[in-house]
């Protein structure tokens, strides 16, 4: 059933939310009531499904759907996209995406079920406002546009006190990092940013062998990926072309607060991450899984200073290699720290200790950890942690698993949204996270070493810095 955003399906229905999961509203025209009116904003009942919206069907909005599908609790009820159908044969994730695709991918898995009070068939919408205007039934939010909607979507859902998990980087800017961390807060919401590796158990690996001394004070951080070098297609300025916009494609709803400019498939559906209107490059991408382990394990805050160097610093498109410096004060009993960032290919020094024909570990994305008493490799993602040299990690004797492990990244969530504890990669943890990642592209931009006071979000020594820590918007769009 297609929603040309004429249909309320909320209207002219009293029954309750427990009564039409029971099946007792088994009627042609029927409802699901919001969590308000049940009683406790917010609230999801344990035993109740979780009506969840999706904004962004692209490749990686494609993927979480189906993460979602795998859960009994959970009903997609509504998907989103400014793209009916987009071909991504050419890109990382293959196949096809857009508002078409999924939802045939939604309903092959409802089938059998259209015809009970308990599942309404998914609707569409190319207008996130949309959603949240006639979707009154809908719990939760789950964002997988490209970076520069994060925000106006995620302060839009948390505004009418959905729950929302949200792609990284969290936001586009620093500033929009803030806002939105400060949102879900007051709202109350349960969130989760989707930095996978954040659930595993290798990362909290990680964190216990470190909090257990197992290389001593760590005084050293690097953390790179290799991803991003060909996704403004080697460009620096603008594509000269202007070709049709795509049969199917709101392009002016797809640039949203970006300043107009014509459709080209260099931005979309995939490359927009090298472009600084709508992406914010290998760093944004890559450094919330890859810095994500420094970020737990080391008990990192607002650096104190950031400099960094990159290959074709220019005001559109996001540089084909950077490496970004970080220092960070003491931390309680832990000792000043200084983190570098590689990207493009670009690595750390070999380690001494790793044996000849030995590679770091993930190869193209990962983290090394130099202690006073030896290094630590993760490959990228949160990646399993090993001691190296490997005959001393034979020789380590594992210390007990004092974290609380996770069922799973979206299943966390689902459960936080029920009232459970906390996501591990909550907004309260994610958000001063992505502002410390994207603080790394306000240092490149701005070509200068970085005195940063992170509490009050400015650089003390460089005037230059402020336009690329709170952006401009366009076409009437705030957040």
């Amino acid at each position: 059933m297609k929603n040309n955003d004429k249909t309320d399906r909320s209207k002219n229905n009293k029954i309750s939310r427990r009564n039409f999961l029971g099946g007792a509203a088994a009627t042609a025209a029927f409802t699901v009531l919001p969590r308000y009116v049940l009683g406790g904003a917010g609230h999801v009942a344990p035993s109740e499904k979780i009506n969840i919206a999706v904004i962004g069907a692209g490749g990686q909005g494609k993927h979480n759907i189906k993460g979602l599908l795998q859960h009994d609790d959970v009903q997609v009820m509504a998907v989103c996209d400014v793209t009916e159908q987009a071909d991504y044969s050419r890109f990382y994730y293959r196949g096809t995406a857009g508002r078409k695709p999924v939802l045939e991918l939604i309903r092959k898995h409802y089938t059998g079920r259209k015809a009970t009070a308990k599942y309404r068939e998914c609707v569409e919408y190319v207008d996130f406002r949309r959603v949240l205007e006639k979707e009154k039934g809908i719990d939760a939010v789950l964002i997988a546009t490209p970076d520069h909607i994060h925000a106006i979507a995620a302060m839009a859902a948390i505004n009418n006190k959905k729950h929302v998990y949200c792609e990284k980087p969290l936001a586009h800017s620093i500033y929009e990092t803030r806002k939105v961390t400060e949102a879900a807060r007051r709202a109350g919401v349960a969130t989760q940013m989707g930095n996978q590796g954040h659930s595993s158990e290798t990362i909290r690996l990680t964190c216990e062998w470190i909090w257990d001394g197992a290389i001593g004070d760590i005084r050293e951080v690097h953390a790179w990926s290799n991803a991003g070098i060909g996704w403004a297609g080697y460009r620096v300025a603008r594509p000269e072309e202007t070709p049709p916009v795509p049969a199917g494609m709101d392009w002016d709803l797809w640039l949203g607060p970006a300043k107009k400019r014509p459709y080209h498939i260099a931005y979309a559906p995939y490359n927009w991450r090298g472009w600084w209107d709508f992406g914010t490059g290998a760093i944004g991408d890559m450094a919330c899984h890859n810095m994500d382990p420094a970020f737990w394990a080391l008990k990192l805050g607002h650096p104190i200073s950031v400099e960094g160097s990159a290959t074709n610093i220019n005001p559109e498109t996001t540089p084909f290699g950077s490496v970004v410096h970080y220092q960070f004060p003491a931390r309680g009993s832990m000792p000043p720290l200084k983190m570098t960032w590689y990207s493009g290919g670009l690595m750390p020094p070999r380690p001494e200790e790793l044996e000849l024909g030995r590679r770091l570990a993930g190869g193209g994305n990962g983290i090394l950890f130099v202690g006073d008493k030896g290094k630590i490799m993760c490959s990228g993602w949160g990646g399993s942690p090993r001691i190296i040299p490997e005959n001393k990690m034979k020789a380590y004797k594992l210390p007990p698993k004092t974290i609380t492990r996770s069922r799973g990244h979206h299943r966390d969530w689902l459960d936080a949204c029920k009232g459970g504890p906390p996501a591990s990669a909550n907004f309260d943890y994610t958000g001063p996270m992505t502002e410390v990642v994207l603080l790394g592209n306000v240092a490149l931009r701005a070509g200068e070493k970085l005195a940063w006071d992170g509490k009050n979000m400015k650089a003390t020594n460089s005037a230059k810095a402020e336009k690329f820590i709170r952006p401009e918007y366009h076409n009437g769009w705030m957040i």
